[in-house]
């Protein structure tokens, strides 16, 4: 692994990351000498998106910034991109005009030696499912020089209706929920939705009627086809206090096991994170509209604002190759700055930030704030005939769902919008956020 221009100390005598904390898995527990440690914080950060070709049947990505230096095998190798998490209609101090940064994506893949042959969207591509967000989308994607733009959904995008408003534009030809599958240069593609029916508690899911789906859809295929999997959240387990991660993707990876060359790409963390198990290998997409901090370096996920100065140091273009068999990531930082990358620094002083700029909400008795992913109180009491009040003091929105169904679901809430209901019956009422649900809560009517 070449790590030139980092910090030395940060890396042991086989290459691999530091790990520091207790905030990541501890035991290696399978055969492909993976520490996983390690590859948690073996982590690179992108710009834009992700150019991927074929190697000897193993899909690779390449750099923007190194594209006019590689051969004319690897240029003809070069047949697809991956853009991720555009949030149309996020306006925050992050980034107050995502359009323009997935314009930069745009003009990036538009101005690579050969033009991608196909494109994916792995979710999020609006920030709350409003159809003006979703013409704004594509009306800037449209202008892509690709044959085609496949997606899948993120939370984001079903957030307000169940997904109705993206099927209407993207379901064609897709089952259930928005998932699908096609050939193409001799890869089979198939894109699958774990961003729907999610449960208290839980991370992302597929649920059965897709896995059963899965199993039909792989069936048929030679086991030295290359597969690619593609959804929002990752399918596998990144960080599950923060809800990075899917229930069942051991089933839906079970299936395709047996296949040589197998690449999973997600979104949802907005960074990119990979590791290999077997002939499996995962890579995680930066977001075109903002950063997140990385796993257990904050109270809680969600954007993270950058100093200005600081921004081009921590977006960047990501060299990352996979290669079944080796335990260790081949893995080239370039930053947009053209310096090494300052990822730590600036994490740590946009959380310094963030957590000083944070207003002091005051409650009354019957009102719950919801700040930093967490429900506040996380349990509260009240007599019957009580109006409770959410407010929502985060960055994004989340959306209360009572798990007994015994009061009805809030809208979408964003930063600074209020749901309220009234308690009539005595009992316990426990609750999430369907957005993101990790997020759990009770009142108790006494």
């Amino acid at each position: 692994m070449d790590h030139n221009g980092h910090d030395a100390s940060r890396f042991d005598e086989e290459g691999n990351t530091r790990p520091t904390g207790s905030n990541y898995i501890a035991a290696n527990t399978r055969e492909d000498g993976i520490d996983r440690r390690g590859f948690l914080r073996c982590m690179a950060w992108a710009g834009t998106a992700t150019v991927w070709g074929l190697s000897a049947g193993i899909p690779t990505s390449f750099a923007l910034n190194r594209l006019p230096f590689l051969t004319e095998v690897q240029r003809k190798s070069i047949f697809f991109a991956q853009i991720s998490d555009s949030h149309i209609g996020f306006s925050k101090e992050a980034n107050k005009d995502v359009t323009a940064t997935l314009q930069e994506a745009v003009a990036r893949l538009n101005s690579l030696p050969q033009p991608p042959a196909l494109v994916l969207h792995t979710g999020d591509i609006t920030q709350l499912a409003r159809s003006d967000e979703f013409d704004t989308a594509n009306e800037v994607l449209k202008g892509v020089k690709t044959e085609r733009i496949f997606y899948v959904p993120g939370e984001h995008d079903v957030a307000s209706d169940g997904g109705a408003s993206y099927l209407q534009r993207y379901g064609k030809g897709t089952r259930g929920g928005g998932w699908h599958s096609f050939d193409h240069s001799g890869v089979h593609f198939i894109g699958l939705v774990n961003v729907l029916n999610l449960k208290a508690g839980g991370l992302g899911s597929l649920g059965a009627e897709q896995i059963d789906w899965l199993r039909k859809d792989v069936s048929g295929l030679s086991s030295s086809t290359p597969i690619v999997l593609f959804a929002h959240v990752p399918l596998w387990t990144v960080y599950p206090e923060w809800g990075w991660g899917t229930d069942d993707s051991e089933q839906a990876l079970a299936l395709v096991k047996r296949f040589g060359s197998v690449t999973v790409l997600n979104g949802h963390i907005h960074q990119i994170m990979q590791k290999v198990e077997g002939n499996i290998s995962f890579h995680t997409a930066m977001s075109t509209a903002f950063p997140q901090p990385a796993p257990g370096t904050a109270p809680a996920p969600g954007p993270m604002k950058v100093e200005p100065e600081r921004l081009k140091s921590v977006l960047g273009v990501t060299d990352v190759t996979f290669i079944p068999g080796r335990s260790s990531l081949a893995v080239v930082d370039a930053t947009l700055s053209g310096l090494p990358p300052a990822f730590a620094t600036a994490s740590h002083d946009a959380m310094v930030q963030r957590q000083s700029a944070r207003k002091n909400v005051v409650l009354a008795a019957n009102e719950i704030g919801i700040d930093n992913f967490k429900f506040s109180p996380a349990t509260l009491t009240v007599g019957t005939g009580t109006k409770v009040v959410w407010i929502n003091n985060d960055d994004v929105p989340h959306l209360i769902v009572n798990v007994e169904n015994k009061f009805r679901q809030s809208p979408v809430l964003d930063t600074d919008q209020r749901f309220s209901t009234t308690l009539t019956k005595r009992g316990v009422y426990n609750y999430f956020c369907s957005l993101h649900p990790m997020m759990q809560g009770k009142i108790i009517v006494t």
